[in-house]
């Protein structure tokens, strides 16, 4: 059976679950909202979310150095206690989104970390660009809030495609595990070097 985008958009909405997550769920739930929504809170992640408005003080400065020494990470990830913190899970979240920031280089952890001015230079140019095309201006208004869709997908951190399994998102990675912790956890900031480039 084949799962539209909206029905996955309509699960995101109601439980809060990454986008890969509702898919599944709604795939085993033959499309049925309902079950699939059940789905998801059987299996801990719907709880997570619920863990989000907790305050996560604790956690660890994680670094990660590419082979070759040319490239490096730091990152701060935080939990709620200094005991998860110290658990293989949490430090394995923490390299696998360093390596992953390595690897990808977004321009920030969420949304509000990239600059409106930036948001508005790259509308302008996909709208000069769809103007091209000839379409009528609500259609070009739709091109460009897609184009927009993505260069938030390619550029912030959360809403990226995990570079060792591309079924999930960073934001996928981190629900799962504060589903498997029981804690809410939250990317702070990063920073990435890289020899000889200046920020």
């Amino acid at each position: 059976m084949a799962i539209s985008a909206t029905q996955v958009k309509e699960l995101r909405d109601r439980s809060g679950v990454g986008m890969m997550d509702c898919k599944k769920a709604l795939v085993e739930a033959n499309g049925d909202l309902e079950k699939a929504f059940d789905l998801l809170r059987k299996s801990g992640i719907a709880k997570a979310q619920k863990k989000a408005g907790r305050s996560a003080k604790e956690g660890s400065v994680i670094s990660y150095i590419h082979p070759g020494s040319k490239l490096g990470v730091l990152l701060e990830l935080n939990c709620e206690t200094d005991f998860v913190s110290n658990t293989d899970d949490f430090k394995n979240l923490g390299n696998d989104i360093a390596m992953h920031i390595a690897a990808t280089s977004p321009q920030g952890v969420s949304r509000e970390d990239i600059s409106e001015e930036i948001i508005s230079k790259e509308k302008e140019i996909y709208t000069e660009q769809a103007k091209g095309s000839n379409k009528p201006d609500n259609i070009i208004e739709k091109m460009v809030e897609g184009r927009v869709n993505k260069y938030y997908k390619e550029n912030v951190l959360l809403e990226q495609e995990f570079v060792k399994d591309s079924s999930q998102t960073i934001e996928d990675l981190v629900t799962t595990t504060i589903s498997k912790l029981g804690e809410n956890i939250v990317v702070s900031r990063f920073s990435r070097f890289q020899l000889g480039e200046k920020k």
